[in-house]
């Protein structure tokens, strides 16, 4: 392989960058065997810690959830008015394979814990220890003499070394500062991933230089002890409105060759993995990409080109087999599910009214940020679509059962009961109001609404356009009314914005919830999702 060109064997596939146009944040990858794994930062989406496999670097199908729940505080249960862990949950996950045992280290800015998963089976079950101390954005090292390093920090980079079991820092072990990023900088290092390869460490890390886009840095040193050198080894968008690629590492293939992966922004979508090719220069330093940028057309080598991946999204018509107890527990879902925040079980199933998802109201709020068992799937870029039955024959005044953009500036399609005991099809949202990327940290306030119909009957179809083709990052909502006189698809609301803010750190996600807004007691029952991907929605006009 060269810097200037891509070497293609026989055996290599072709793909297209990013590998996964979803979000799927700080992706931490490693190989076993023709495998390899990949885990990713979920924060306070539940269950948690997204596990994927792949053997060939470019597809991806789930493995698992390494947790149900994190800590069942009030703010991860959503219990306690202002109280919510949005921004916060699992960060930045390090997985490692050591002696027969998968690893999964991470902090939680909430708990402000560091905490430990281990399995034997990465399908799980995994147990869940808290290692002392709080290492942000950590990557670990098992060295080859039977130590144990983490690596962690912003803008200051350590280096600790921890007991063997990772239990704590080793007393009397290596504890040092390796780096120092410049203190005028927009971000300072983090995100690291620490490696170990033909006697040289390794130690990846993003930063953005003062009114530069983010960028990938590398810091090497030929002893844990000695001076870590740095040099910038990527500086690239991908053509991409200025937003760059970084915050990722390396993995070698079973046939020896390199590739590194990466985040990239993408807009309102979120942070999706990219792979590129790599290899070590003369003075040890990687070499990424083609000619120092990220190729959008990529090739790697697999032993099973014929694989058949699950789809990372998907329909939905809710029937589920109970388990012994005649439940359905939220990790027994289609893992392209997860809840907001951890669920509370008395308030959804899917076995009350096999064929729906059934969401009660238990909580009355007057924001989306604080209903309780909101269900959610990533969206896709550059552009997807989803659709949803809802039957609200059972909804309180003031409920409102439907289909939303889930973000820091929500916005959302829903049908809602009148007080005259009608029912009625409102668009709304949470108008954004400042520029800032931290959002405005207002989660109490209600919506407001954009438009809205009456409808014939209390059931409805509903349904969310998203695009994100070139940054474009819009929503459109549109309803169908079977008991209309000539029921047909009407646009709603017109075409509304969507934003990536550091309040919820996610990118949008398709989001089917009940709020109750003046009682509790009403119910809602989804049914007959369906998931669209780009080739089957159309360009918002």
């Amino acid at each position: 392989m060269s810097g200037a060109k891509e070497a293609i064997a026989a055996t290599d596939i072709t793909g297209r960058n990013p590998v996964i146009y979803s979000d799927f944040p700080d992706p931490d990858i490693i190989r076993v065997g023709d495998v390899y794994y990949m885990a990713s930062t979920t924060m306070f989406l539940m269950p948690g810690c997204d596990i994927l496999r792949s053997y060939d670097l470019i597809h991806w199908e789930f493995v698992a959830h390494a947790y149900d729940e994190l800590e069942s505080t009030a703010a991860e249960r959503l219990e306690e008015p202002g109280r919510n862990a949005y921004g916060c949950g699992m960060w930045a996950p390090s997985l490692r394979y050591h002696d027969g045992m998968f690893s999964i280290v991470f902090t939680a800015n909430d708990t402000q814990k560091t905490y430990m998963l281990e399995a034997t089976d990465l399908a799980g079950p995994w147990s869940k220890r808290v290692i002392e101390g709080f290492y942000h954005d950590n990557s670990v090292l098992y060295d080859d003499d039977g130590r144990v390093y983490i690596v962690y920090g912003n803008m200051q980079l350590h280096l600790t070394e921890l007991e063997p079991d990772l239990s704590r820092p080793k007393p009397g072990g290596l504890n040092r500062v390796i780096a120092q990023d410049d203190p005028e900088s927009d971000l300072g290092y983090e995100g690291s991933h620490i490696y170990k390869h033909a006697g040289r460490y390794y130690v990846w890390t993003c930063h953005y230089r003062r009114g530069h886009r983010k960028t990938e840095a590398c810091l090497m040193s030929d002893a844990l002890d000695g001076r870590f050198v740095s040099r910038e080894i990527l500086d690239d968008d991908l053509g991409f409105h200025g937003l760059g690629d970084a915050q990722g590492g390396m993995v070698d293939t079973p046939d020896g060759r390199w590739y590194a992966f990466m985040m990239h922004d993408r807009g309102a979508v979120g942070r999706v993995p990219t792979i590129m090719p790599m290899r070590f220069g003369e003075d040890g330093f990687p070499i990424l990409g083609i000619n120092g940028t990220v190729p959008l057309e990529i090739h790697t080598p697999t032993g099973a080109a014929e694989r058949c991946y699950a789809p990372l999204n998907g329909d939905d018509d809710f029937r589920y087999d109970s388990d012994a107890d005649g439940d359905v527990s939220s990790s027994m879902l289609k893992p392209f599910w997860q809840f907001n925040h951890i669920p509370h079980r008395e308030a959804w199933s899917v076995t009350d009214q096999p064929g729906s998802l059934l969401l009660r109201g238990v909580k009355v709020t007057q924001s989306l940020n604080h209903a309780w068992n909101t269900l959610t799937q990533r969206t896709v870029g550059p552009r997807c679509m989803a659709e949803v039955a809802v039957d609200a024959s059972k909804l309180k005044t003031g409920d409102f059962a439907g289909l939303a953009a889930v973000q820091g500036y929500y916005r959302f399609i829903a049908v809602t009961k009148t007080r005259d005991g009608a029912f009625r099809v409102s668009v709304q949202g949470k108008p954004r109001t400042d520029g800032s990327i931290w959002g405005d940290g207002d989660y109490d306030n209600p919506a407001t609404e954009y438009d809205s119909a009456e409808l014939f009957g209390s059931s409805v179809v509903l349904k969310a356009i998203y695009d994100f083709t070139d940054k474009k990052d819009e929503v459109a909502f549109e309803y169908l009314d079977p008991a209309s006189p000539n029921p047909c698809w009407t646009r709603l609301g017109g075409v509304h914005s969507l934003y990536y803010t550091l309040d919820y750190f996610i990118g949008c996600r398709i989001g089917l919830f009940l709020l109750p807004t003046e009682e509790c007691g009403g119910s809602a029952a989804f049914s007959a999702f369906r998931f669209f991907g780009p080739e089957e929605t159309p360009e918002l006009q």
